[in-house]
């Protein structure tokens, strides 16, 4: 298993960091969007759609999404604000209330809700290779929580953040991410590499936000496969489980990040 975590790591990280970095905005696009498709795969088999439905889902996702690129569609303000009502109020019910999905036209729905913000926020946070920097470093974010509240979780973790839907996570790991994000963040600040010029509370408020946020990214996805009776999205990812299993916090930070930016008109720098 770890020889498979490792050979998949080292042809997906080259791949990752040369299309954020040298792609053109157009292969950038259809790069996010292959993703995008793939996640979007994976959770209609989590819902358990036949696989005519699921390939009906995939056909109209790529034509809609197809459509959206090149009429140059972007979020308006108000469509923003139902990203961050969903992850900001509803997912925190979600979890607490166990809501399962189905598949059906609701399934469906939410499977859009879920991906279309995380597409369109790859493409508006890395317009141009210039801002590809600032996106990895965002993305960062996400991956430093992750790694903090694991370790912090196995020293000192006893009381379960979630024991239903993960066992592993514990409250301490959870502070623990949300610590290391916040110091991450001022660093990022101080020396000029944050995506934005914010002042240093707001530096560490959208820190706090966004780990809480990439928490419950991972603990949805969590619950939708423990609902499903799976352990892993799929198999694409040797070693890794599937690309929803890999992205699931990203998919979260990313849609309120950039629901952020738009709502205070927050232009990302040197773009």
């Amino acid at each position: 298993m770890l020889k498979q975590r490792i050979l998949t790591a080292l042809v997906l990280l080259p791949l990752m960091i040369g299309m954020l970095f040298f792609a053109g905005e157009r292969l950038w696009a259809a790069f996010a969007g292959l993703i995008a498709l793939l996640a979007l795969w994976e959770y209609a088999r989590i819902c358990h759609m036949r696989a005519w439905q699921n390939a009906l889902y995939l056909v109209i996702s790529f034509c809609g999404g197809l459509y959206l690129y090149h009429s140059g569609f972007r979020f308006s303000l108000w469509q923003h604000a139902l990203v961050l009502v969903f992850w900001l109020l509803l997912v925190p019910l979600w979890l607490k209330y166990k809501w399962k999905v189905k598949a059906d036209v609701w399934g469906a729905l939410l499977g859009w809700l879920l991906l279309l913000p995380f597409w369109l926020a790859l493409i508006s946070l890395r317009p141009n290779t210039a801002a590809a920097g600032y996106l990895l470093a965002v993305m960062g974010m996400v991956w430093l929580a992750d790694v903090a509240a694991y370790f912090v979780g196995r020293a000192i973790g006893k009381r379960k953040l979630a024991p239903t839907i993960s066992p592993n996570k514990s409250w301490e790991g959870a502070i623990g991410g949300v610590v290391c994000v916040t110091l991450y963040a001022v660093v990022l600040q101080q020396n000029h590499w944050f995506a934005v010029n914010l002042p240093l509370w707001q530096t560490v408020v959208v820190a706090v936000v966004l780990t809480a946020v990439s928490i419950c990214g991972d603990l949805l996805e969590s619950w939708l496969k423990r609902a499903a009776g799976i352990k892993d999205s799929s198999q694409l990812l040797p070693g890794h489980g599937g690309v929803f299993d890999r992205i699931d916090s990203l998919i979260a930070v990313l849609s309120v990040y950039a629901a952020l930016l738009a709502w205070f008109t927050l232009k990302v720098v040197s773009v």
